[in-house]
């Protein structure tokens, strides 16, 4: 067992801060193209990310029958519902340990989706987009500027892009598109942010301690970093919840959870007149727990009332300032705990690194 621990916590933006004040701004690694949908480097990657009994060997379709997602570290999901393959953001973590999700962007790119939805532009969710999108052609949904950013990662952009509002769109708004099968609503809501602690509603302040276990056993190697460098400063550009639909199941994600309470609270309303939701993937790390704990997914869950949920962005992404996924477990069921048993959803945790590319545990039969 690994016992590291930092003498003090810095936040984020200091790190993110200093890494740019290097002047360090160098270009990624351009991705190989993605040949043919029935490639054999695409059944491939279709097989482990979907499973091999979802995947036809010859063609590389995905059976339209099932529903499949594999988690790829922080918010990243690669997704098969009623045969499309999506992206749910598209970063692969490796800025501070190289290895410890074992993906790679290339593999992403190799999947040939259809389209890659990012909730937010920072590069912890959008980083790697440009170059899957340049690679295989897909299709990159966000706000103007996550469109904007995403084309600039690349030299010589040719793939296409959908803006979803801007970042001066009414926080609440939706958008209605089709993908393949796929019915999609797109919600403009808020990311995560501190407030003062609410005396109405109060959840215990959470912050676990640091683990640096993963940066000892699987350091950055340079090539990593000077990838992810260049994308250290990227901006926000206004925040999306998707929900998907196929018949006979719905989705939503959200790679983020703001303070609607405080911020904008008709967002609530505006989530619980989605369709009925089967599950529910949600951030619930955030900048808000060090004040307001769990509360802000607590009340996305409230609001959206899903029959599973399945919390996310709450792994070891970035080691010395995250910890373990299972460090979430105890405040979250605590948290969940406070919704009336007959409004609350199926709770199915993954933990880092075992749950990664882990079709099995996110498998739904239509």
């Amino acid at each position: 067992m690994c016992n590291i621990h930092p003498r003090r916590l810095i936040s984020r933006r200091s790190v993110l801060g200093g890494a740019l004040g290097a002047g360090v701004l160098l270009a990624a690694g351009r991705l190989e193209a993605v040949g043919e949908p029935g490639s054999a480097r695409t059944v491939r990657a279709r097989q482990r990310f979907f499973g091999a009994d979802a995947v036809d060997a010859e063609t590389g379709a995905v059976r339209a029958d099932r529903v499949v997602l594999s988690w790829v570290g922080c918010t990243t999901y690669a997704v098969a519902i009623g045969g499309t393959v999506l992206l749910l953001d598209a970063w692969v973590p490796r800025l501070t340990s190289s290895g410890y999700v074992p993906a790679t962007a290339q593999e992403l790119a190799d999947l040939r989706p259809e389209a890659i939805f990012i909730g937010h532009g920072h590069f912890d969710h959008a980083g790697d987009a440009g170059r899957i999108a340049q690679a295989c052609g897909a299709v990159v949904h966000g706000t103007a500027e996550h469109c904007a950013a995403i084309q600039t990662q690349v030299s010589d952009p040719t793939f296409a892009t959908v803006p979803l509002g801007d970042v001066d769109t009414p926080i609440g708004e939706r958008h209605e598109f089709t993908v393949g099968t796929v019915a999609v609503t797109a919600i403009r809501h808020l990311h995560s942010a501190p407030v003062a602690p609410d005396r109405t509603d109060p959840s215990s302040p959470f912050f676990p301690v640091p683990e640096l276990c993963a940066i000892v056993r699987h350091p950055p190697t340079l090539g990593d970093v000077l990838q992810n460098v260049p994308r250290l400063g990227d901006a926000e550009g206004g925040v999306l919840l998707y929900q998907l639909r196929v018949p006979g199941f719905t989705m939503v994600w959200h790679d983020s959870a703001g303070p609607l309470t405080e911020k904008a609270p008709h967002v609530y309303e505006v989530l619980a007149d989605l369709p009925s939701t089967d599950l529910h993937i949600g951030a619930i790390q955030g900048y808000n727990q060090i004040t307001n704990g769990l509360r802000d997914p607590r009340r996305y869950i409230e609001a959206i009332a899903p029959t599973l949920f399945v919390p996310t962005h709450h792994d070891n992404w970035l080691p010395g300032l995250t910890a373990g996924a299972a460090n979430y477990d105890p405040p979250l069921r605590t948290e969940l705990d406070r919704i009336p048993a007959g409004h609350r959803p199926e709770l199915r945790t993954l933990h880092d690194p075992d749950d990664y590319i882990r079709p099995d545990r996110l498998t739904f039969h239509l």
